[in-house]
C-alpha cells in the first residue's frame, strides 16, 4: 500500500510503499493482548511485601497456659488472627515476568502496525529534524499536522534538537526504531514513522 510522505511543514514529499506483510495483516486482538500483557508484566516492579508471622516484631511467648482457662488454645501473638500479628499468605517480592515466544512478539508488533494503518492513524514523515531545540516551535508544528496524541518513531538515532524539543510536549512520545513496541503504539492515537523507520522495519521483518 502506498502512503503520501509529508514534511514537518505539512508539504508532500513523494510516496512510500508499505509492505503488506507488516502493515497489511487483518489485526487479531488476542495476539495483541498477549503481547501487551507480557510487556506490562515484565515492567511490573513486584516490590510489594507484607510481613509474615516470622517477621513481625512481637514476642513469641505462649499467650497463656494451654488448659484450664476455658478459652481457645493459642500460642504466639504473632499469629495472623491477632492485631499486630503477621499477614497470612501476603504478597512477597517477586518477578511477574513470563515467557512469550519471539514469533508471537514479532507477530503482535505487525498486527499492531496493521491495526493503526487500517484505522488510518499512520503518518509518514520525510525526516525528523528540528532547526532549533525549541519546544514551543515544535508543538506548533505538531498542532498544524494534527498530532496532539502521538508516538513518533525515528531512525536508529533521533536528531538531538528534535529529541530535546519534543520531550516536554504532553501526550507525544519519541522513540528510535529499535524501541518500537506494541504497548506504546496502542496507547497513543497517531503513529508517526520517519522514512528511515519504515525502511528499518521492512529490513527487520524481511
Amino acid at each position: 500500500m502506498d502512503l503520501t510522505v509529508k514534511t514537518l511543514e505539512g508539504k508532500d514529499a513523494g510516496k512510500v510503499s508499505l509492505s503488506d506483510a507488516i502493515f497489511g495483516l487483518e489485526p487479531r486482538e488476542d495476539i495483541i493482548a498477549r503481547v501487551v500483557r507480557w510487556q506490562l508484566a515484565k515492567k511490573q516492579q513486584g516490590t510489594h511485601k507484607a510481613k509474615g508471622r516470622a517477621e513481625v516484631s512481637r514476642t513469641g511467648a505462649k499467650m497463656y497456659k494451654q488448659k484450664g482457662t476455658g478459652r481457645a488454645r493459642h500460642h504466639s501473638a504473632r499469629a495472623p488472627q491477632f492485631r499486630g500479628g503477621g499477614k497470612a499468605h501476603g504478597p512477597v517480592v517477586r518477578s511477574h515476568a513470563h515467557d512469550l515466544p519471539k514469533k508471537v512478539r514479532s507477530l503482535g508488533l505487525r498486527h499492531a502496525l496493521s491495526a493503526k494503518l487500517k484505522a488510518e492513524n499512520i503518518i509518514v514523515l520525510d525526516d525528523l529534524v528540528a532547526a532549533e531545540a525549541k519546544t514551543k516551535t515544535l508543538a506548533g508544528v505538531f498542532a498544524s499536522l494534527g498530532l496532539t496524541n502521538a508516538l513518533i518513531i525515528g531512525g536508529a538515532e533521533i536528531e538531538n534538537n528534535f529529541k530535546l524539543a519534543a520531550q516536554n510536549i504532553p501526550n507525544v512520545d519519541v522513540l528510535p526504531v529499535q524501541g518500537i513496541n506494541v504497548y506504546d503504539i496502542l496507547r497513543r492515537g497517531k503513529l508517526v514513522l520517519s522514512k528511515a523507520a519504515v525502511e528499518a522495519l521492512e529490513e527487520r521483518f524481511k
